[in-house]
């Protein structure tokens, strides 16, 4: 139970950064800008990446396991666009589990969250690393790598969202670009060349007799954290024009836009690839650009030199989304900084010139040069969790303020929206929990245990909180 404390005055709550700077975050974001922001943290690419272990482990029906992750992950996209709608907030889940469930647990979610915000930058700069030992050198020390691409991204980020959003619109245009003559060179493997089925129109990548149905939701699962980049943009949501309605529709067209593009891409790979074994199916990239590349183009040079393009724009792809990240997250800090839960002074401050949240960014591009001491599969248990404790969340919040609180619960289309759909999402979200590795649960619940304990130092043991924290959990318009 929350102590009564003095109401600040209106002006108090209206403006945002009363404890920490006075300066403020700009709205300057439109839908487009948005929707490459949340595409370059999905990177497209990254289905050359996943498509080896999957085809493999559905038994060449990627793009059903693709459509199956498509549908499950729209429920909680949904989920967040109505939950922007209610508090367009850079919070995020923190500020709506905050306000919709509990103030003690909004924190402990934002905590948990910001697990996956946080490492997600370095965990990019790990994919980069790997990549470009495979094209410069692996004898170079791995700080030759990871600390130009911090610097880098950190900068981007510390000179504002709009270049952030320049800078990743560029990038995903390029990977479009490549992605479509990669496209170009299948089709002419499969109507000229008579490689794979030899045909562009076939039921046999969606759905064959022998197909495993659990075989193919594990597929699924795996494929699942290709999406991962939606929930972001919400944390843009004060420094978007019109964000009630700009960024729901932002996060519902990159969830779909980039679903459509994983399922067209993987629909004519597998018929490409239909008899082929992936030598290394666990990073399957560079083998799928060489091996379309030696059969379609009639030179091993030009071959080699499609696939040395396509593994420098994968560093570029995994650069934007490292970069979008540490956008997100610092917006996350900063509200919790605003919020008095985390020292307002240092995480509440907005630069004046540049009006971003530059000190948080440094502290994410500090955290980035870790990079140099994690592995690549330690630091994605770390995203993992942070992501489904949001996920879950956010379609819980919808139920509860939507369907409990504000009673939406008479229509049909009340129950649809607002208690069907969001369930459906803690199904799926629960099922991927139960399919989670046994460190990626211990090392996050041991991340809770500090946050909660980090919460119970700074209210005394839950009997006094931040003036801001305890009005912004009460006043929905706050």
């Amino acid at each position: 139970m929350l102590l009564k404390s003095k109401a600040l005055s209106p002006n108090a709550v209206s403006t945002p950064t009363t404890l920490s700077s006075p300066a403020r975050l700009q709205k300057t974001l439109v839908l487009w800008q948005l929707i490459m922001i949340g595409l370059a943290y999905m990177q497209p690419m990254t289905v050359f990446d996943t498509f080896g272990i999957v085809s493999m482990q559905t038994g060449g029906h990627v793009p059903t396991a693709y459509i199956i992750t498509l549908v499950a992950m729209m429920f909680t996209a949904l989920s967040y666009g109505k939950m922007v709608r209610y508090y367009p907030s850079a919070g995020s889940a923190y500020t709506y589990a905050q306000k919709s469930l509990n103030p003690n647990l909004g924190f402990v979610i934002g905590w948990c969250t910001m697990l996956d915000y946080l490492f997600n930058p370095m965990i990019n700069i790990l994919l980069a690393t790997i990549y470009l030992k495979t094209l410069i050198s692996s004898d170079i020390s791995i700080w030759f790598y990871v600390v130009p691409l911090a610097i880098v991204m950190t900068y981007i980020n510390y000179r504002g969202v709009e270049l952030v959003a320049n800078v990743n619109t560029l990038i995903v245009f390029c990977q479009l670009l490549l992605m479509g003559i990669f496209l170009a060179l299948v089709l002419k493997g499969l109507m000229i060349d008579g490689i794979g089925q030899s045909t562009i129109a076939s039921t046999k990548p969606f759905f064959t007799p022998d197909m495993q149905i659990g075989a193919v939701a594990a597929g699924s699962a795996i494929l699942c954290f290709s999406f991962l980049g939606f929930d972001g943009l919400s944390s843009l949501s004060e420094e978007t024009k019109d964000a009630a309605k700009t960024v729901p529709r932002a996060i519902f067209l990159t969830t779909f836009i980039g679903g459509v593009i994983f399922i067209v891409m993987t629909y004519f790979m597998q018929l490409y690839f239909t008899n082929y074994v992936f030598i290394n199916p666990e990073e399957s990239q560079p083998e799928v650009l060489l091996y379309v590349g030696e059969r379609s183009l009639t030179s091993f040079v030009a071959a080699t030199f499609f696939q040395s393009v396509g593994l420098w724009l994968a560093i570029l792809a995994v650069c934007a989304s490292g970069i979008a990240a540490h956008t997100g997250v610092s917006r996350m800090m900063y509200v919790m900084g605003r919020d008095g839960v985390l020292p307002p002074k240092v995480f509440g401050y907005i630069s004046p010139k540049y009006k971003t949240p530059s000190i948080n960014i440094i502290i994410v591009g500090i955290v980035c040069l870790t990079a140099g001491f994690f592995d690549l599969s330690f630091a994605l248990h770390l995203v993992n969790f942070g992501a489904l404790t949001a996920f879950f969340f956010v379609n819980l919040c919808v139920i509860v303020q939507y369907y409990m609180r504000d009673k939406q619960c008479y229509t049909v289309s009340h129950n649809i929206h607002y208690l069907l759909f969001p369930g459906l999402g803690m199904l799926f979200i629960m099922y991927l929990w139960y399919n989670i590795e046994y460190q990626a649960l211990m090392i996050g619940l041991v991340w809770g245990a500090i946050g909660i304990a980090y919460l119970a130092f700074i209210t005394k043991g839950f009997t006094q909180y931040p003036k801001e924290f305890l009005n912004r959990s009460r006043n929905p318009d706050a």
